[in-house]
């Protein structure tokens, strides 16, 4: 199997693994009723589709702005950990998907690893895409 076949595959089996992830995450947070659990698991599943459409449209605009749904999954996750951590409630159903949501965060950086060399390299990649190639290298500079 030669590389790019390789990096393809690593890259859908990652991909089906965090929109999986998303998807349980969404689906606890939906399961517990309440405007903000819905709100929560909406927001989910609204990232799940970002993430998919980024992995399956071939278009420049979407391939350039493909970091938007991951880095943005990234701080929705993390603000909803951090929420809970604050405001609970703290039972066991909650500490699974806190499990969920963190081995989803991992995966998200794997995913940055493989596409954009590291965490930073999806930040410069993104600051690229919104203000040019000349913003970065003047900031590199």
């Amino acid at each position: 199997m030669n590389t790019i076949a390789k990096s393809r595959a690593s890259g859908a089996v990652l991909t089906v693994a965090i929109v999986g992830l998303t998807a349980a995450t969404a689906y606890i947070h939906y399961s517990l009723g309440g405007l903000l659990f819905l709100l929560n698991a909406l927001g989910y599943a609204g990232l799940a589709a970002a993430i998919v459409v980024g992995a399956l449209a071939p278009h420049p605009l979407i391939a350039r702005f493909s970091w938007m749904p991951r880095l943005g999954l990234m701080g929705y996750t993390a603000a909803t950990i951090i929420g809970w951590a604050v405001m609970g409630p703290y039972f066991w159903l909650a500490y699974v998907a806190k499990s969920i949501e963190v081995g989803l965060i991992v995966l998200l950086v794997l995913d940055s690893v493989r596409v954009y060399g590291s965490p930073v390299g999806m930040v410069r990649q993104a600051f690229a895409s919104v203000f040019g190639r000349q913003a970065t290298a003047s900031a590199a500079a």
